[in-house]
């Protein structure tokens, strides 16, 4: 029988122990995001080849997340709820991370990309749950702040881990196609920093049941809305033909190859949807697509300013190293040692707007205070906008940190105000599953910037990297404008 109404309020260090797996989960992401693109450079890859391979990333989440918080939220054992999913995610993580820097071929680092990126979505998918499961409504801005905060020092400490290797006389050149010491002893950091730190929060959590979760659970109740299958089925089989009809005019126009990517989302969710009307069965397949079609009006407004977010967060991350090293050290050649200075200054500089995150998390619950939920992501998502953007107005390179400012404002507010906006609108039963499913909305623009940027950059921007920033400039500021339009169940503004 549990008495109280309300769930507890936690003490600063059990909301810092229970956050700070995310030291780990950001020190390997970091190292993805500032060296894979480097990586597969020096194995081969061209220019026009950088977005495809990259879709391993956002592919694996879209299809990982969802059902890890299915399982999670149906999960108690000795470790609990989310525990046994951070732990097996890490271990998996960890090995990936010693692995992938000693890779011979090109496409052998392009099928090790999903296995990193699958096994690090195990782990850090539960995370957004955990924070959700654990804490009051009150404290959720300050959970999701505080992961923010160690994902910015994990990245900050990631992300400049080869700059500082070089410092320190450890080779920053190899022959052509070997990977530089400066890489591959920074993952072999990385596997050791992401299992310890997960490890950490394993052994010094504890999880409430499932009973006591449901106790406690203000969310507004969900209802099943009322569908007609005829018309679910419409809208699948239109989708399904519009991803047909792209892939055809890529084929008979000889268009760029990635735009398939984006002709098999279109056919991926209309095929989902169509089986799911034909199906009876309870499952995970069917309840997940069950909970899309309901999700609460809050998170479908929040999936716009997803969509734009997270479509200039895949720019930057997959064209910078190649603006920088273009626009600001004059060479884009991989081999050469003015390439590599600047693909070195890249990591600094997603270094410092991750540092520049950290800082900004100690702001945000402030900023939730004092302007509430949306103005403060707003005003944060418009200072990121310009970071970007400035990039190419720029000239000296360091001066960029102060464009990584602005980022790092938005960085930390992506990664914990919609979390804490989403959180108070889904059943504490489906918390796992909901924000699984919030995922696809990280995911999805991920897929579309790896179909269209590489197609806009070679049609349209005259294959100069810095364009396809500006791009992502312009898209963080329409997040920030569309996260106006988001209604909550109750303004939150603690």
């Amino acid at each position: 029988m549990h008495t109280s109404t309300t769930k507890p309020a936690l003490s600063f260090w059990q909301i810092w122990n229970m956050c700070f797996g995310f030291l780990g989960i950001q020190f390997g992401f970091a190292l993805q995001n500032a060296n894979v693109s480097r990586i597969f450079q020096t194995l081969g890859a061209g220019m026009d080849d950088i977005p495809i391979l990259w879709v391993a990333a956002p592919l694996t989440g879209l299809l990982v997340q969802p059902l890890i918080g299915y399982l999670s939220d149906r999960t108690w054992s000795r470790l609990g709820r989310r525990r046994p999913y951070f732990l097996v995610g890490a271990v998996l993580a960890s090995l990936a991370l010693f692995a992938f820097p000693n890779l011979p071929a090109l496409w052998i680092a392009a099928g090790m990309l999903w296995v990193l990126d699958a096994s690090i979505n195990i782990s850090m998918e539960p995370f957004r749950a955990f924070v959700g499961d654990q804490l009051p409504a009150s404290q959720r801005p300050t959970g999701f702040a505080m992961q923010s905060f160690f994902i910015g020092v994990g990245s900050v400490v990631a992300s400049a881990l080869p700059y500082v290797l070089e410092k320190m006389g450890v080779a920053n050149t190899a022959a052509a196609g070997q990977i530089p010491d400066t890489v591959r002893y920074a993952f072999y950091a990385g596997g050791v920093a992401l299992l310890g730190a997960i490890g950490w929060t394993v052994l010094r959590t504890r999880e409430y049941p499932p009973d006591m979760l449901a106790h406690w659970d203000a969310a507004p109740t969900q209802a099943s809305r009322s569908h007609h299958t005829v018309q679910i089925r419409s809208l699948a089989c239109i989708a399904i033909a519009a991803g047909l009809l792209l892939a055809a005019l890529v084929e008979s126009r000889t268009l760029d190859k990635a735009l398939y990517i984006l002709a098999g989302l279109f056919c991926g969710f209309g095929l989902a949807f169509l089986v799911r009307t034909f199906l009876a069965a309870d499952n995970a397949f069917t309840r997940i697509l069950d909970d899309v079609r309901d999700m609460p009006p809050a998170m479908a407004q929040l999936a716009v300013v997803q969509f734009f977010s997270w479509f200039a967060l895949f720019a930057m991350w997959i064209y910078t190293t190649a603006a920088v090293t273009e626009v600001h050290f004059g060479s884009t050649d991989p081999a050469s040692a003015a390439y590599n200075a600047g693909a070195n200054w890249v990591g600094v500089l997603f270094a410092a707007y991750n540092g520049f995150a950290a800082l900004a998390a100690m702001v945000i619950p402030w900023m939730a205070r004092r302007f509430g939920l949306r103005i403060s992501h707003l005003l944060n998502a418009v200072l990121g906008g310009l970071g970007l953007l400035s990039i190419g107005w720029i000239h000296d390179p360091h001066w960029l940190l102060l464009s990584m400012l602005g980022v790092g404002f938005a960085w930390a507010s992506i990664l914990s105000l919609p979390y804490a906006m989403l959180s108070d609108s889904v059943p504490a039963a489906k918390m796992g599953t909901y924000m699984g499913i919030f995922n696809f909305f990280i995911v999805i623009p991920q897929l579309v910037a790896a179909s269209l940027l590489g197609f806009l950059l070679k049609t349209l921007l005259g294959g100069h990297p810095i364009h396809a920033l500006a791009i992502g400039g312009a898209s963080m500021i329409v997040a920030g404008l569309c996260v106006l339009r988001v209604r909550l169940p109750t303004e939150k503004t603690a």
